[in-house]
């Protein structure tokens, strides 16, 4: 399950796990103009881990979830 919201400055995701148990915890993906930032309470730490990706680095991970194992370089063509 997941819900989208459109924020002033930002799409926010929230990703619920719906799986087997364990269950992980829900994932926040905020969608900025310049960054993307997915986050994740860990209760080990009792803290929120943050990570940001470039557009660029969004690019390459969405094809990469197509590809088979070996090393890419992703390049635009002229329009």
């Amino acid at each position: 399950m997941f819900t989208i919201e459109h924020e002033f400055d930002a799409t926010v995701i929230t990703l619920v796990d719906e799986g087997e148990t364990p269950l992980q915890e829900d994932v926040t993906i905020n969608s900025f103009a310049e960054c993307v930032t997915l986050e994740q309470f860990d209760p080990r730490t009792d803290s929120v881990q943050k990570i940001t990706l470039s557009p660029e680095q969004l690019r390459d991970l969405a094809a990469a979830l197509d590809l088979p194992e070996g090393v890419y370089q992703l390049r635009l063509t002229p329009e």
